[in-house]
C-alpha cells in the first residue's frame, strides 16, 4: 500500500497526485494506493500512518512549505520504511524540500526521495492570472515530471536536498507571519449568492457560511482556492479583483476539490 497525501487549492498538486497514484496502480508490481487531503487529515487529533511507502505532493509557498504541511509532518506518526516528496512549483521551489527534509530526518525516516514538478503559477495575487499558452506549456512540463515522480516512487530512489537556505527560510518565515493576519484582507462582493463552493472547497477548512456569506477563519492557509474557484467571481484579494478570471488546472474538475 503506497499512501499519497497532497495539499491542492487549484488543483495543481491534487492532479501530480492522481497521476503518480495511477502510474504506481498501473505498474507490473499493481500496486494499491490510496489519495488522502493533508487538509483534512490534519483536522485529526492523532495522525498515525502505516503504509509500505509515504508520498507527499504540495505546492511551495514563498519558497517554503505551507504551514499545515509543516504541521502535518511535524505532528504525523510515520510507520513506514520509505518516502518520498514532490514539490509544485510556478517560479521556484526555493528551501521547500530542504526544510522538509529536515523534519522528516529528526523522525528517523532515512529512506527518502526529494523531487520537483514545475507547474503553472497560481498565485495570482501577485503575478495575475497566467497565459492560456503559458499554462498549455507548463502543464506539458508537470506531465513529464510527474511520469518521472512515479517512477522514482516505484523504484524507491533515495537522494538528498540542501537544508541551508537562509534566503528562502527568511521569506517563508515573514510569509508565515503575513498569513496570520491575509484572512483579514479577503472580500466578498454584492453577487455573492451563498453557494458555499467556497466552503467546500477550502482544504483547511478555514471558511464558514454565516448569513448566507463566507466568513474567512484565522485558519487559513493562503492557497487562494476560494478567490479562484468561486463560481460568481464574488471574492477579491489584492491585484484579484471582483470579476477576474481565476485559475485551475485544466485537467481537474472543482468537484475533485471539495471536501
Amino acid at each position: 500500500m503506497t499512501k499519497i497525501f497532497y495539499f491542492s487549492g487549484t488543483g495543481n498538486s491534487l492532479w501530480s497526485a492522481k497521476k503518480i497514484a495511477q502510474i504506481i496502480g498501473e505498474g507490473h508490481l499493481r500496486e494499491t494506493c490510496e489519495l488522502i487531503s493533508i487538509g483534512v487529515e490534519a483536522q485529526k487529533s492523532e495522525i498515525i500512518i502505516e503504509a509500505d511507502a509515504v508520498v507527499f505532493v504540495f505546492p511551495s509557498y514563498a519558497y517554503g512549505l505551507p504551514l499545515v504541511v509543516r504541521r502535518f509532518a511535524k505532528d504525523a506518526v510515520f510507520k513506514t520504511p520509505y518516502m518520498a516528496a514532490f514539490v509544485t512549483y510556478g517560479s521556484s521551489p526555493g528551501g521547500t524540500l530542504g526544510a522538509l527534509r529536515r523534519i522528516l530526518e529528526k523522525k528517523g525516516i532515512d529512506k527518502l526521495f526529494f523531487g520537483r514538478i514545475p507547474a503553472a503559477e497560481n498565485y495570482l495575487a501577485m503575478f495575475g492570472p497566467p497565459k492560456a499558452e503559458t499554462v498549455q506549456q507548463r502543464v506539458l512540463m508537470q506531465k513529464k515530471a510527474t511520469k518521472e515522480a512515479a517512477r522514482c516512487v516505484i523504484e524507491k530512489r533515495e537522494n538528498k536536498v540542501c537544508t541551508f537556505r537562509p534566503l528562502s527560510a527568511l521569506v517563508s518565515w515573514l510569509f508565515s507571519i503575513g498569513v496570520k493576519i491575509l484572512y483579514k484582507k479577503y472580500r466578498v462582493g454584492d453577487n455573492c449568492n451563498g453557494c458555499g463552493v467556497c466552503e467546500k472547497l477550502c482544504p483547511v477548512c478555514a471558511i464558514a457560511m454565516k448569513d448566507g456569506k463566507p466568513l474567512f477563519t484565522s485558519k487559513c492557509e493562503h492557497c487562494q482556492g476560494c478567490v479562484d474557484q468561486c463560481p460568481l467571481r464574488a471574492i477579491k484579494f489584492a491585484r484579484v479583483k471582483f470579476g477576474s478570471p481565476g485559475y485551475r488546472h485544466p485537467e481537474i474538475a472543482i468537484g475533485e476539490l471539495t471536501r
